[in-house]
């Protein structure tokens, strides 16, 4: 027990620059509370204790604001951040390593108790705060979940998922700002330098009219003086009044407004 104790309180020194001391961390950390009582929980509960507890682990909810469900697996070396608002339901796993923050669910989505509804999170996964991760899926190890996202769908391992619902946003493209990120210690919080892929579709719909307008400009240019040459008639003119020889499409104006 004094083992994990010590693991738990080195992972949040490593993790949380505001851990001024051991002694701030044992007394001041709802989440290391929350996680110490949850294994009190969880012990009574495989050993068939149900009614305990469910008990013990509405105990840790007074005291900590943190809701786990006895019946949750939890790894090792895990850090709920600030916690407030924090639940986790009876058939989660959580893997080691993993940062949760605050107000973060994971739920489930079935309501035939015996069977699992509640999500999987991998090896040193980081869901940010108020993000709901709902439904019986795998969020893959190293994954990202975003702020206030929600995330109905499995995440491979190393993505990273924004929006609500929730899409893929990092994948290998973002690989070498996350290996720089390890090298400065840890990426907090799930965020990433991309778009969101809605806005990425958005900003490539916009550029490619962009481009087609320009194209049909040249190609109006190319007629003009052509016929220039052409024209038997100085007074007839052979392009159309109305052909667009010039670009009108304001592409940067568009992107700005899908940021």
């Amino acid at each position: 027990m004094f083992d994990r104790l010590r693991e738990d309180i080195a992972c949040i020194r490593e993790r949380d620059p505001a851990a001024r001391s051991t002694w701030e961390v044992l007394t001041c950390y709802p989440g290391l509370h929350a996680l110490v009582l949850h294994r009190w929980a969880h012990a009574a509960w495989t050993s068939g204790f149900l009614w305990l507890g469910r008990f013990v682990s509405n105990f840790g909810r007074w005291l900590t604001g943190i809701e786990i469900h006895p019946g949750a697996t939890i790894g090792r070396r895990v850090f709920i951040d600030h916690g407030m608002g924090v639940v986790i339901g009876e058939t989660a796993e959580v893997g080691d390593e993993c940062t949760i923050y605050q107000g973060v669910t994971l739920g489930g989505t079935s309501l035939v108790p015996g069977t699992k509804r509640h999500p999987t999170l991998g090896r040193g996964v980081i869901v940010s705060a108020g993000a709901k991760v709902v439904g019986s899926f795998t969020v893959g190890d190293g994954a990202r979940v975003g702020a206030n996202s929600v995330l109905l769908q499995p995440v491979p391992p190393g993505a990273t998922a924004v929006g609500i619902p929730a899409r893929i946003v990092v994948k290998d493209k973002d690989a070498q700002r996350e290996q720089a990120a390890a090298k400065m210690g840890f990426s907090a919080y799930g965020v990433t330098n991309g778009d969101d892929p809605v806005s990425l579709a958005m900003k490539g719909l916009i550029d490619n009219a962009s481009t087609h307008e320009h194209q049909i400009a040249l190609l109006w240019q190319a007629i003009e003086k052509l016929s220039a040459r052409t024209r038997e008639l100085p007074s007839e003119p052979c392009v159309p009044q109305d052909a667009h020889t010039t670009e009108t499409f304001d592409a940067a104006a568009l992107n700005r407004l899908v940021k």
